[in-house]
């Protein structure tokens, strides 16, 4: 890490990645915090587990209690977009086990996988799921998981959204026939 979090870049003096996140947290709702941390390790600038190190070995500084905190709730899970953090609070309230987020599953990755369940969930949004060619792959990737043996589920961001008990009590169901 560099000195006082500054590193360059191109010959300008920057904030590194770590501080930026610490920073932010003096900004930024807990929803806006961790979809940071998120595209942080996305863009592998950094991951939790390096940046929750990094915040013991930062002097004191406001933004690290907030960004220690999230990082150490139990319920923090990387996800690749904000409908799968919306979709996580149901996932507890439904009373299932967090899930493995972002896992390759018979050559696909998934948004949500409960290996112990043998459970498959997507979450939809309109922009990775509304050309034929999209929707033809999702077609495929159901095929493969139901070829291997796991439930698949798919939720839409307005069911999600709108409709959370219907998505908790479907959630609930399939996971009672698949234990």
């Amino acid at each position: 890490m560099a000195t006082g979090g500054i590193t360059r870049h191109c010959g300008i003096p920057v904030t590194t990645p770590i501080f930026t996140l610490v920073d932010l947290a003096t900004r930024l709702s807990r929803e806006q915090l961790e979809a940071a941390v998120n595209e942080a390790d996305r863009l592998d600038l950094t991951d939790p587990e390096e940046l929750r190190t990094a915040l013991d070995e930062i002097p004191r500084r406001p933004g690290i209690a907030f960004l220690r905190e999230l990082l150490d709730r139990r319920t923090f899970t990387l996800t690749d977009s904000q409908l799968e953090r919306h979709f996580l609070p149901l996932v507890r309230r439904a009373g299932l086990p967090p899930p493995l987020t972002g896992r390759h599953v018979n050559g696909f990755k998934v948004d949500f996988y409960w290996p112990d369940l043998g459970l498959v969930v997507e979450t939809d949004g309109l922009r990775y799921h509304r050309t034929p060619a999209q929707q033809t792959r999702d077609r495929v990737r159901d095929q493969a998981h139901a070829a291997a043996g796991l439930a698949q589920l798919r939720f839409t961001h307005a069911q999600i959204r709108f409709e959370p008990a219907y998505v908790r009590e479907t959630l609930l169901a399939v996971a009672r026939r698949l234990t």
